[in-house]
């Protein structure tokens, strides 16, 4: 499956061999340079390349409470070498938390766990792994409840990244943005959301990690867009940015409906939410010009893909 990241890596890329994390001072010079990640130094929302998704899915999680975890790991050194060798240099691993769900703490580790196992062979196969741990926006909770469920998640992927030598200088993250459950009475303002999202991050998210590609997860886009321009109003350790799927395509699919004749409009409907983001990454959004369909929410319960 191929989709688009937010982050271009081409040939005239620099090849990160050697440096020293955070994470990894204790380590030998000779550990660093048997590993070979490729990173573009400077992430821009503007900027476009080919992301391979590498997972074998979600599936039920004997003995949690009927959650799920991400499977996929049997055999993905030698797919990822397979996969340099086609062009590849970035690869996204998705899982999902549920705050209804508890989240109990078997499907709390072993979501982190996999990532920080799935980030470690990329990173050795000279990928750039796209860390997404995605909290799930279903159920009635307030969003103090999601910030607190984000932290302990947050927590446990970075440990499990440092247990396994991973290099915070040659990820991205892709987190949830941290909102009250899509079925709560109360509706946060892009400013409280931008407050709790940045608040989490940098209790959690060391600043040696180049950039934050945040997903929408069932907003709509205005509000994605909002938000991300809450968070950009003053400087941030790290590039936050975008990685959305269903809040650039909504509006840019119903136009097109498939139809050659609409082509044209569903391109120009696709430029205007890149430059929406674009502008919303740099804390220039202004929200003019926006249409009644791009404010219509896209929250599906129990959305699967």
């Amino acid at each position: 499956m191929a989709s688009m990241s937010l982050v271009k890596l081409n040939g005239t890329s620099s090849l990160w061999r050697g440096k020293k994390s955070v994470n990894q001072r204790s380590r030998s010079p000779a550990f660093f340079a048997t590993r070979r990640v490729s990173i573009a130094i400077h992430a821009s929302a503007s900027s476009y390349a080919d992301e391979l998704v590498k997972t074998a899915g979600l599936s039920p999680l004997p003995g949690s409470n009927n959650e799920s975890w991400c499977q996929g790991l049997d055999g993905l050194a030698s797919r990822s070498a397979e996969y340099y060798k086609q062009g590849a240099r970035f690869a996204k691993w998705r899982t999902v938390v549920s705050v209804p769900c508890g989240p109990s703490a078997l499907a709390v580790k072993e979501a982190a766990w996999g990532l920080a196992r799935y980030a470690a062979i990329s990173q050795d196969n000279g990928l750039v792994p796209i860390v997404e741990p995605e909290i799930l926006l279903d159920g009635d909770h307030p969003i103090g409840r999601t910030l607190e469920v984000a932290e302990r998640v947050w927590s446990e992927v970075f440990y499990y990244l440092a247990e396994n030598n991973v290099m915070f200088e040659g990820i991205l993250l892709k987190p949830s943005m941290v909102t009250p459950g899509a079925e709560h009475k109360e509706k946060a303002s892009p400013e409280t959301i931008a407050k709790y999202t940045l608040q989490m991050l940098r209790r959690r998210v060391p600043p040696a990690v180049p950039g934050i590609m945040f997903l929408s997860g069932g907003q709509s886009e205005v509000e994605a867009t909002q938000n991300l321009n809450a968070m950009n109003q003053s400087p941030n350790p790290w590039h936050v940015s975008f990685s959305y799927a269903r809040a650039l395509q909504n509006t840019v699919l119903k136009t097109w409906q498939g139809r050659p004749e609409n082509v044209e409009a569903a391109q120009k409907a696709l430029l205007v939410r890149a430059k929406a983001n674009s502008l919303a990454q740099l804390g220039m959004y202004t929200g003019e010009g926006e249409s009644e369909e791009a404010k219509k929410g896209m929250f599906v319960k129990g959305y699967t893909y």
